[in-house]
């Protein structure tokens, strides 16, 4: 009986494709299988590439090796999927909406093109919560992606399909987008390692706006070291992207920093106001249980206070949905987007058509929360009241990096939630994301990693650093990894077809 491919991290799977090319096509066979096994009930994939396109991308690959070597290359025969709001040429991309049903892009997004050029061979495009605004995956407008750790609950958005992909083998790693959280909620939730980068140390171009000061492309993998590998390939300069930081690409080796030894003496802050309100008790346990472990290995961990903590929920949902009704905006039935017969119409009713038809009621609901904080009357209210307070909170974090290198949280206030059980209200999925907001209101990276498991359920740990310490949130994360033995854990529902 063949090996288990599929199961192999990405950074064994490379170096095996180097010695051995023609394991390429019987991994992508196992992957096929698996996919044809669990995906009719995971649904973690919108648009999944034909399997005779992806074999000849495998056979390509395997002919470049033998004639040039691939000895370079840190993605080699490596099948990844990608969130549905980054383009990739010729292949459907629809943020899970009605309004991009059909819409197929002229261009792919430079995260996509440095992964094309590792070796990388893409999967497929995954289901979201429709254009990123959601914390569950239950926002699509196509169907629900379920948590294979239990399919009766939800996996976490809003990259939701990249994270169910990666926990039940349908990949080997994803690539997602985090406005709030949208990388770690879900890996949390899948027992998966997500990394939220520093704003534009990864470039945005080609990743559909939802809100522009906020979001990031980021890694979904099974493994620290994977996650490491994969930022090192995306990460770095853009010219096409104005916010993208100038960074050489010497310092973009990531895995350097996955040791078993720390770089450093960590000191870590436990900020008081993460913890309490609204965070499980359950939770509360797991993550001082966390703690323990990380005294264990010698690290100082002090409690801190920061009282503004609590405005960073409504801050950022102000300044997203404010951006949100700005970029939205473009989607008017005319130009591109869900088209309505306009005979006899006039424009305000294509417009308002166009829109009510083709955007589900999260992405209204969000739409006409941020034209009312964009609105002259309450402009000075409310967006410009929380553009202060975004500036007070990353003074307050930039003063606490000054006396610690990382924040430790719990990512998620509670376990994945049952099917149904949040999306009615609204408030209460906008609370879920009360830890991970933090990180995108200040431009700072932040990661995800499995930390328990409560039940059958997996639990995340967050750490946080100020900018570009990535490769220290790495460090810190492969040794939590390796002493909680927690390591590519296998969802019990997946584990049957594995």
């Amino acid at each position: 009986m063949a090996r288990k491919l599929i199961r192999e991290p990405l950074y064994r799977l490379t170096q095996e494709f180097k010695d051995q090319p023609e394991l390429i096509e019987e991994y992508i066979y196992q992957t096929f299988d698996l996919i044809n096994k669990v995906e009719n009930v995971l649904k973690a994939y919108i648009t999944l590439r034909n399997l005779k396109n992806i074999n000849l991308d495998a056979r390509n690959i395997i002919k470049e090796i033998r004639k040039n070597g691939y000895k370079n290359k840190k993605l080699f025969g490596v099948l990844i999927a990608v969130k549905d709001n980054i383009v990739i040429k010729g292949i459907r991309t629809t943020c899970a909406s009605k309004m991009l049903n059909d819409f197929i892009p002229p261009y792919t997004a430079t995260a996509v093109n440095k992964i094309l050029r590792e070796g990388a061979i893409i999967l497929g495009k995954t289901n979201m919560d429709e254009f990123a605004m959601g914390s569950t995956t239950e926002n699509s407008a196509f169907f629900i992606t379920r948590n294979p750790w239990d399919p009766e609950r939800v996996p976490g958005g809003s990259s939701g399909g990249s994270a169910v992909a990666t926990a039940a083998y349908e990949c080997t790693a994803s690539l997602g987008s985090d406005t709030g959280g949208s990388i770690r909620a879900p890996a949390a939730f899948t027992g998966t390692v997500g990394l939220k980068p520093t704003y534009g140390l990864v470039s945005r171009y080609g990743l559909i706006a939802y809100a522009n000061s906020l979001e990031q492309i980021g890694p979904i993998a099974r493994t620290v070291r994977d996650a490491a590998i994969l930022l090192s390939v995306i990460g770095g300069y853009d010219p096409k992207d104005s916010t993208s930081l100038a960074i050489n690409r010497s310092k973009l080796d990531y895995e350097s920093y996955v040791t078993e030894e720390p770089i450093k003496k960590y000191r870590i802050a436990v900020i008081k106001e993460m913890t309490e309100e609204g965070i499980d008790n359950t939770i509360k346990s797991s993550f001082s249980k966390a703690l323990s472990k990380l005294s264990n290995e010698g690290f100082d961990i002090d409690e801190v206070s920061l009282p503004i903590i609590k405005y960073a929920l409504p801050t950022y949902y102000i300044i997203a949905m404010a951006e949100a009704s700005s970029n939205l905006a473009r989607y008017d039935g005319i130009r591109y987007g869900y088209h309505i017969p306009v005979e006899g119409k006039t424009w305000t009713d294509i417009y308002s058509l166009a829109r009510s038809e083709g955007f589900g009621p999260e992405v209204r609901r969000r739409i006409i929360i941020g034209s009312f904080v964009l609105s002259a009357g309450y402009y000075d209210q409310y967006y410009l009241r929380a553009s202060k307070v975004r500036k007070l909170l990353y003074d307050e974090i930039r003063n606490l990096f000054s006396k610690y290198d990382v924040i430790a949280s719990p990512t998620m206030p509670i376990l994945p939630p049952r099917l149904g059980e949040k999306i009615t209200d609204p408030l209460q999925l906008y609370a879920m994301d009360v830890n991970t907001v933090v990180a995108n209101l200040v431009g700072i990276p932040a990661i995800s990693i499995p930390s328990d498991l409560i039940g059958d359920l997996p639990v995340g740990l967050q750490f946080m650093g100020p900018e570009l310490s990535e490769g220290y949130l790495f460090n810190l994360a492969h040794i939590y990894e390796m002493k909680s033995h927690l390591q590519s854990l296998v969802p019990n529902w997946v584990s049957a077809h594995v």
